[in-house]
């Protein structure tokens, strides 16, 4: 006697479908059009391709020197103000995460007032103050507006990864006798790791690309890669310049997407908050 076997298919969701080709066409389609022009030496209307493809443009953006000027400011100011954001904000995570103390909830979320409200009129208001301080056009007044920034990915993230660490295995450690500091080091901080680099990662990632507070504060003598580029599509006729430093914008975002990818699939992203 013999038995067969009917499989059913599932229905095709093809709302869904419809959506994820229109979402993908949204985000795609502009950086493809983006990518094209930053390698296209002549591309006319009404044709469809570029006439010519090239590097001519790349050559004559990069033989600028306010462009390397500018990308070297960007990845200082970055690198500044990751350094300085985990120095603050990692301590104040760790409180926060193991600390009960008077204030502590109406203060954490405190942390969510720079992104609560228009940021353009917060970044004003700011600059009235730093207009008295004369920090208005410096190094430094740029960094601290943008430390703003960093605080909900510097504290909210690692907040939650301090929070998931195995209580038990710390306990266990102490009962054999190890230090405070040998209990973070060798338990706490492996566990926590993987979570708090990636919000370091989007604290870089994120002041790199920030464009209003460096704009407003910095302007002109601090002129960052994204402020050049605003510059370069609105004063210049060649589209070409801006594409090219767009090409470059994304670089960044290419290897915090690695990055992120490879630590979400571990799991561990999602274990900092408790998935």
């Amino acid at each position: 006697m013999s038995t067969t076997t009917i499989k059913i298919r599932a229905p095709i969701d093809w709302t869904g479908i419809f959506f994820a080709v229109v979402l993908t066409l949204v985000i795609v389609a502009p950086l493809v059009v983006v990518g094209t022009w930053a390698f296209t030496n002549v591309w006319r209307f009404p044709s469809v391709i570029p006439q010519e493809f090239g590097l001519k443009f790349w050559y004559q953006t990069l033989s600028r020197a306010d462009v390397w000027s500018s990308i070297t400011m960007s990845l200082t100011l970055a690198t500044t103000v990751t350094v300085l954001s985990a120095v603050i904000c990692l301590p104040a995570a760790y409180a926060f995460a193991r600390l009960d103390f008077p204030g502590r909830d109406i203060l954490f979320f405190s942390f969510l007032a720079g992104h609560a409200f228009p940021k353009f009129g917060l970044l004003v208001a700011i600059a009235g103050i730093f207009l008295q301080l004369n920090l208005i056009g410096t190094f430094w007044g740029v960094v601290l507006i943008q430390l703003v920034g960093t605080l909900l990915f510097m504290i909210w993230i690692p907040v939650a990864a301090f929070q998931s660490v195995d209580r038990k295995m710390e306990e266990a450690a102490r009962d054999v006798g190890a230090s405070p500091f040998r209990v973070f080091w060798s338990i706490t901080l492996p566990q926590a790791g993987p979570t708090i680099a990636a919000a370091i990662l989007l604290s870089f990632v994120g002041t790199f690309y920030e464009t209003e507070g460096a704009w407003l504060i910095g302007a002109p003598q601090v002129r960052t890669l994204p402020v050049l580029m605003i510059s370069f599509i609105n004063n210049q006729p060649v589209i070409q310049f801006g594409a090219v430093l767009s090409v470059l914008l994304w670089v960044p975002s290419f290897i915090a997407l690695l990055f992120a990818r490879r630590v979400v699939n571990s799991g561990s992203f999602a274990k900092g908050f408790g998935a």
